[in-house]
């Protein structure tokens, strides 16, 4: 088989995914938004959303300037292809954003209104579709960069180190993506802990209720947080998990007969993910089981499909390559990955999900105050990151072997191929994650126009099943970002050259010094941002409170009097744009200032960073995860429900759970591969 078909494969695909985002816009836009008050606050939170990722953009257009003239400077084979590459990845994963939360942000009253017709049943197609558009789109854009990407600068321009101007399309989207995930999270939650602690527990008054100023821009924060931040994020992950393997296998696999497939084979894999995607995507609608069943069949089809799929055509690809002992192995090596991240995914559903006793225990501590709510959460956080290193480990270690089994040296890119396994069904992860979002924003709608009860209950039911999935997808993430960082550290060392990076020698005082800032970093990154959003939020806090001492009738629910949101949504907007800039900056600034210091010095940097990264982002995500859904069990009625003395200290609990799982975690896997690809695209700088 021509290896090259893959490629054209690939496009057709990217080209298919988007047309199928395309339809499912359409079907959302054509439902029923309610009533006039729906579609009035539905109005206001697409405005509050539009207006800070047009100033965020605006700010992050201002980094990508100064990145893209860097890559101009110093780098030979920048000029001028590295910097549109770079531009050109930067631009698409900014548009897959803009595009999902575009739908988000018209799914959110239409799920509410589909919720009021025909309850959960009804709700739950319309608000998956929302999430289809950004999964489908993500997963399409990110395809096309790669695919056209590859179709551009190897075969129509055969630009020099075209591979290397491929990892600058990497880096474009990993550039959006790491201020989009920490303005987005530093945005929504500030708004959700000035929302809960002084609506909930001061006021005594309930979620998303209108007389808090909070609530909109709550509303908004779910949209540019964790619809457009995680948009952005996993178009990052995707195609960070693609460039790996390609980079690598034109390093390591140079002048051997099987290149040219090596090269393809990432494509081969997401074409087929992406097929399985789009069918799975079909089998997501309610039925005799539970909600939970109805999302989750959707990615065992897609599981399925690629299973089969890669199973059919890697042996076709590589029949006519030499050199290849048994290509079967990178077989092993894909589902070893799809199995990792399947297995991550359901560790973190064990630990976020009010199915199981983690978060009931946690609710039950909830008792006794918040004290023992936070020492519950955070340790149920640090056992899920021990859980989760283990099965990373074991499946590294998994798919080193498959990749030695395929052919000489090809452990590494055995792991590599493992990453994209990990994300290849993309699309269908991403749906059920971005679903979540516009659940959540649909009962605060149904809360504000004073739907029927039931009504809400409904959104609820969705809203808690979409913390779960969420808590899935964050898991997915987290283990491909290790996976791939860790692929992306041995391409690095491929690139610098074995003379200049031999091995990472902890005896080698350059090597220490650079390991222990490496396993530094996640834990100063993490810090600043928590402080950040800890700021944040006590700005919106004391906006909140003066609102209701000072707008006459306000607290008391006087008709006719409306809490001045605006001005909610512009301290969150202000906040966000100020405190996401140095974090963002300093996680690109620091590789590049170890590495024109010292090669061996930055290896330490990357290992250290790696870890310790990946460890606090599953701790922090699963433990935001739990203390969340603790409180929703608390509010469907457990230990007093409501208003409960245990219902205050479950809210307290989700609050310092919320910069957890939605700031400082998600956005900890970018920056563990941030580091490793500016270090790489850099490489030739340092050397």
């Amino acid at each position: 088989m021509d290896p090259l078909i893959w490629l054209y494969l690939a496009l057709v695909a990217a080209v298919a995914a988007l047309f199928l985002a395309g339809m499912y816009a359409r079907q959302v836009n054509a439902a029923s938004p309610g009533n006039a008050t729906m579609v009035e606050l539905m109005g206001a939170i697409r405005e509050g959303a539009m207006a800070f990722i047009k100033r965020e953009y605006t700010a992050v257009a201002v980094f990508v300037a100064i990145l893209t003239a860097l890559i101009l400077i110093f780098l030979d084979w920048g000029r001028p292809w590295g910097a549109i590459a770079y531009v050109f990845g930067a631009a698409l994963s900014a548009s897959a954003g803009f595009i999902g939360m575009r739908i988000a942000t018209a799914a959110n009253a239409r799920t509410a209104e589909a919720a009021r017709l025909g309850g959960v049943n009804q709700a739950l197609p319309l608000a998956f579709r929302g999430g289809a558009v950004m999964g489908f789109t993500v997963a399409g854009l990110g395809l096309l960069a790669l695919a056209g990407g590859y179709w551009l600068f190897v075969e129509v321009l055969e630009v020099d180190q075209p591979y290397n101007v491929l990892t600058a399309i990497g880096l474009g989207g990993s550039s959006i993506a790491l201020f989009s995930r920490v303005g987005g999270g530093i945005y929504t939650k500030a708004a959700d802990i000035g929302a809960d602690l002084v609506g909930k527990v001061e006021a005594g008054l309930p979620e998303d209720d209108p007389r808090n100023a909070a609530v909109i821009a709550d509303a908004v924060g779910d949209n540019v947080g964790d619809v457009a931040g995680m948009g952005a994020d996993l178009f990052e992950s995707y195609v960070g998990s693609l460039v790996a393997p390609i980079v690598f296998a034109s390093f390591a696999f140079a002048g051997r007969d099987f290149l040219p497939q090596a090269l393809l084979y990432p494509l081969m894999i997401a074409t087929v993910g992406m097929a399985g995607s789009i069918i799975g995507s079909f089998f997501v609608k309610p039925g005799k089981g539970s909600l939970a069943r109805a999302l989750h069949m959707g990615t065992w089809v897609a599981m399925g499909v690629t299973v089969v799929g890669v199973a059919i055509f890697t042996p076709l690809l590589f029949n006519d390559a030499g050199g290849v002992d048994n290509v079967m192995g990178l077989f092993y090596s894909v589902v070893i990955g799809l199995a990792v991240g399947y297995t991550i995914g359901f560790i973190s559903e064990l630990f976020t999900s009010d199915h199981h006793k983690v978060v009931k225990e946690v609710a039950r501590q909830a008792q006794t105050g918040p004290a023992t709510v936070a020492l519950a959460g955070i340790s149920e956080g640090m056992k899920s990151a021990a859980f989760s290193v283990i099965v990373v480990a074991f499946g590294m270690l998994g798919a080193f072997w498959g990749g030695e089994l395929a052919f000489e040296g090809g452990g590494i890119y055995g792991i590599a191929v493992a990453a994209i396994g990990v994300l290849s069904t993309l699309g269908i992860t991403v749906s059920v994650d971005a679903y979540g979002p516009i659940a959540d924003n649909a009962g605060g709608i149904a809360e504000m126009a004073h739907l029927p009860p039931e009504v809400r209950e409904a959104t609820d039911a969705l809203d808690s099943l979409g913390n779960t999935t969420a808590a899935v997808a964050k898991g997915f993430a987290i283990a491909s970002a290790a996976v791939t960082a860790l692929a992306l550290f041995f391409t690095f060392r491929e690139a610098v050259g074995a003379e200049n990076l031999p091995t990472i020698d902890i005896l080698d005082i350059s090597t220490t010094v650079g390991l222990f800032l490496g396993a530094m970093f996640p834990y100063l990154f993490a810090a600043m941002t928590i402080q950040a959003v800890g700021r944040a939020a006590n700005e919106m806090i004391e906006e909140v409170r003066r609102q209701f001492r000072e707008i006459p009738g306000l607290l008391e629910g006087k008709e006719g009097v409306k809490p001045d949101s605006a001005r909610a949504v512009d301290i969150s907007t202000r906040s966000a744009l100020r405190e996401m800039l140095i974090p963002g900056a300093m996680a690109v600034a620091l590789p590049l200032i170890v590495g024109f210091i010292s090669v061996r010095a930055l290896g330490g940097l990357l290992a250290g960073a790696l870890i310790s990264g990946f460890l606090l982002a599953i701790f922090m995500a699963n433990a935001g995860g739990a203390w969340d859904n603790a409180k929703k069990f608390i509010e469907a009625g457990a230990y007093g429900g409501k208003g409960s003395d245990a219902h205050h200290a479950a809210v307290v609990g989700d609050t310092i759970g919320d910069p957890f799982k939605d700031t400082s975690g998600p956005a900890m896997n970018i920056v563990i591969k941030v580091m490793t690809i500016v270090s790489l695209i850099f490489a030739s700088a340092f050397i």
